[in-house]
């Protein structure tokens, strides 16, 4: 399974309900996230499944990945992805869905970084990593989803990601 980690774009500063989970993307994130996931397409990747933390930030992320594959795998939502979620519930929750061969996650710092560093050495602390805004990671999993068993493919930043579009 090749797991793809992303991180929510840039979401405004404060929600008007004051609500952290509300917090929307920018307009400008969101026409960078575009272009990203553009890249993302002319990279010729494939996702079948698309599971989101349930924040809207990463929700709308979610949905412009979607989108750009004309919305053939739309987001699914994971609670697991939520902030403030262990990154060993994480893990579990996405033992799940190890039956499907390319599988994206949109969710949050810093328990996308921890998930990476479990999935690439067993341990939440090892692998110290910043997943800006935007950015993505590829992991090539084994078949059976085993802590510490991953393979890093690659890490963009939504700049990166930008760029690979053309």
């Amino acid at each position: 399974m090749m797991l793809y980690i992303l991180r929510h774009a840039t979401a405004e500063q404060a929600a008007s309900s004051g609500d952290d989970g509300a917090r929307k993307l920018t307009d400008r994130s969101k026409e960078k996230m575009r272009g990203a996931a553009a890249g993302l397409r002319a990279m010729g990747l494939k996702f079948n499944v698309i599971l989101t933390s349930p924040l809207v930030r990463a929700a709308e992320t979610a949905e412009i990945v979607s989108a750009a594959y004309e919305n053939a795998t739309p987001p699914q939502v994971l609670p697991a992805l939520a902030t403030g979620i262990a990154a060993t519930e994480a893990v579990t929750a996405l033992r799940a869905f190890s039956k499907h061969e390319d599988v994206m996650i949109v969710g949050h710092e810093p328990q996308l970084s921890a998930v990476t560093s479990i999935l690439l050495t067993g341990a939440a602390d090892v692998a110290h990593l910043k997943l800006k805004t935007g950015g993505c990671i590829a992991i090539d999993l084994p078949t059976r989803f085993e802590r510490g068993g991953g393979e890093l493919r690659w890490m963009l930043t939504h700049k990166q990601l930008r760029q690979m579009r053309k």
